[in-house]
């Protein structure tokens, strides 16, 4: 996508409402998943969708957030082609200024932006858990030949009230825009994903800053004065999961989403494709233990699935054991794979092989391999 497309993410927000969490460290360098920080997931996602151009945009305790996040080298956006920048709040001969909003940090790079020169401009929160490419959301702007695309979620009407709340006509087009409404007509949310034709975008910046009575907010300022002006807006409908962690009590249930047995959640389980999750350690996903394991006296690595019996074995990182699959004395090997219903004991299973369901492997504690009929993962 080279520069066609480059991203600003917005990542300096204090994060109060997290309390202790964001006492000394930025919001999106919070903790999330075991092994992720908040910011590891609007990350990923540009380097997934093929984005090469990013600035992330700091401003509230940022020495460790802007630590972490580096050259990029963790989502690969650090490359001949790619690039990564921390953009903070800097000094001109003017003087210095924090962001005033977010349009404000917006404007206070626009020289970065004029040096990227992309035709398009996708704006993210630095504070949400989603896995997702935005080439989807690119071909809505395009094929709509909007000036500003907005993603959008639909959220439970009693909730709608936190959001910037968007109604569009059947064909697509917002005709109405409100942020954080206390009598909401509709649930469809805007998600604070924005994507806009650079060259508007700029000129709204410019204006906007001068304007005095303006809080410099894209909610409260930018997205309303350009429908009141007739430029041409887009909704974009995302139906995948998505989580604005803002509080104690959505970062609680954003990490207890990820436990199988809790219902919907971001994909972590996925080790390649479009909606990989990078982080520190880009070579495995979290290791998971359902709700009816047993594990005793065993070694199990990261990115293991374990939802069996497993006694006395060592598990390799992918390994999947599936609920009702006993395994004693055994070495499990990376992405095998024991099905349902498997007895396998006293055998070394090798990588990418496994059972098929109810199949027994026992030979007296003779070392047995699996690696012939392979029966291991195909993903």
């Amino acid at each position: 996508m080279s520069t066609r497309l480059a991203a600003m993410i917005l990542a300096g927000g204090k994060g109060t409402r997290l309390q202790a969490l964001t006492r000394k460290v930025a919001k999106p360098a919070v903790s999330y998943g075991g092994k992720y920080r908040i910011i590891d997931f609007p990350l990923s996602n540009c380097a997934n969708t093929g984005i090469t151009s990013v600035g992330v945009l700091t401003q509230y305790e940022s020495s460790e957030l802007n630590t972490y996040v580096g050259n990029g080298e963790k989502w690969g956006l650090n490359g001949v082609r790619s690039l990564t920048s921390v953009l903070t709040p800097k000094q001109t001969e003017e003087g210095s200024a924090w962001y005033l909003g977010t349009a404000d940090a917006i404007y206070q790079n626009i020289d970065w932006l004029d040096r990227v020169d992309p035709e398009y401009v996708l704006i993210l929160s630095g504070d949400h858990i989603y896995s997702c490419s935005y080439e989807a959301m690119l071909r809505t702007h395009l094929e709509k030949k909007a000036d500003c695309t907005i993603s959008a979620y639909p959220v439970a009407i009693e909730e709608a009230s936190r959001f910037g709340i968007l109604v569009p006509d059947e064909e697509g087009n917002i005709v109405e825009f409100v942020e954080k409404p206390r009598r909401p007509t509709s649930n469809l949310a805007s998600m604070g994903i924005y994507i806009f034709t650079y060259k508007v975008l700029r000129a709204e910046l410019i204006q906007d800053a001068k304007d005095p009575e303006s809080e410099h907010d894209f909610g409260k300022n930018i997205i309303p004065k350009m429908l009141r002006e007739g430029r041409r807006m887009a909704v974009h409908r995302y139906s995948g999961y998505w989580r604005d962690v803002g509080t104690v009590a959505s970062l609680h249930q954003a990490n207890m989403d990820l436990l199988m047995s809790g219902g919907d959640s971001t994909n972590l389980y996925t080790v390649q494709g479009p909606n990989r999750i990078y982080s520190e350690d880009p070579f495995s996903v979290p290791q998971y233990i359902g709700n009816k394991a047993t594990v005793r006296d065993s070694l199990v690595n990261q990115g293991a699935i374990v939802e069996g019996m497993i006694d006395h074995c060592v598990v390799s990182g992918g390994a999947i054991i599936e609920e009702g699959a006993i395994c004693r004395n055994c070495v499990i090997m990376n992405d095998a794979w024991i099905r349902r219903g498997s007895h396998v004991e006293n055998c070394i299973v090798a990588p990418r092989s496994g059972t098929e369901e109810g199949e027994n492997f026992n030979v007296g504690g003779e070392k047995i391999d699996l690696l012939s009929n392979s029966k291991g993962r195909k993903d």
